[in-house]
């Protein structure tokens, strides 16, 4: 078995990846720490970290505390952000926790932006890598590990290290938009939304076409609700960007849904009704 590097990790968010991994981290880390934004936050947190740890053997949610004060994270020897898909916030978030915990790793879970940018922008170039987890956590076994130049070549080495000793795969990808996995999904994701548009075919029937003629798993439109429509637009924005390619640029209904408030499984509504 891996030898974990990180005995106390610290996790900044409290949604399904941050939970999912919190779960996870408890059967090798001596104390997982959870940032919230609040107290309300904090206790929902705690209570999906409960329930998924259910599902994972070894599994230890005692280990596992909240809180609000990013003071609390000092200790940490791995910093995982894991917040919502804005440069802004993100960089501010990891500026201020990087000076917190002087000693730790630092990691975004970033799923389009640059890590480099992020790395620089925060101060903390040094000491910031990429790890893109999937959801949900428990189950999705690839971690995309980016280790920009600036970064010294330790942190690369305990971050992969750690990945394994949770039970991952890392694989080291360039630092470029949607990195491996979206860059290449994203265009059929997308494809399916227009097919639909053009069609008015419902996303059950799409996504069976799919899922019993390609042996895919899960329908484009169900894991377009899984990742979340407004993640989705976040990685499509960003490939759009880079590339300039239509394949890329969010679909007209998905940016509707958006629009609405349908999110996806997380609203309860987006190209399925989950109530």
């Amino acid at each position: 078995m891996i030898e974990n590097p990180y005995s106390t990790l610290a996790i900044a968010g409290t949604g399904a990846i941050a939970t999912g991994l919190a779960a996870l981290a408890s059967k090798s880390s001596d104390q997982v720490w959870m940032l919230a934004r609040s107290d309300s936050s904090a206790e929902r947190a705690m209570a999906a970290i409960e329930k998924t740890s259910k599902r994972i053997e070894g599994a230890d949610p005692s280990r596992v505390k909240t809180t609000t004060d990013p003071a609390d994270l000092t200790e940490a020897d791995l910093v995982v952000e894991a917040i919502i898909e804005d440069l802004e916030t993100k960089v501010e978030l990891l500026a201020r926790i990087g000076d917190i915990a002087g000693k730790a790793d630092l990691s975004t879970t970033t799923s389009s932006l640059s890590v480099t940018d992020i790395g620089s922008a925060s101060g903390h170039a040094e000491r910031l890598i990429g790890l893109h987890v999937f959801n949900p956590v428990p189950v999705m076994n690839l971690v995309e590990l980016v280790v920009p130049d600036q970064v010294t070549p330790e942190v690369g080495t305990r971050a992969a290290s750690w990945c394994e000793a949770i039970g991952k795969t890392p694989v080291t990808v360039p630092d470029t938009p949607g990195f491996v996995v979206n860059r290449l999904l994203f265009p059929y994701l997308f494809d399916a939304v227009r097919f639909q548009e053009r069609s008015g075919m419902p996303s059950a029937d799409v996504d069976t076409c799919m899922t019993l003629g390609v042996a895919h798993p899960m329908g484009p439109l169900a894991l377009l609700d899984l990742v979340g429509l407004d993640v989705a637009n976040a990685i499509g924005s960003a490939l759009f960007s880079d590339s300039g390619n239509e394949d890329h640029r969010p679909p007209v209904s998905l940016v509707e849904k958006l629009a609405a408030g349908d999110l996806g499984r997380k609203t309860g509504r987006g190209f399925y009704d989950y109530y």
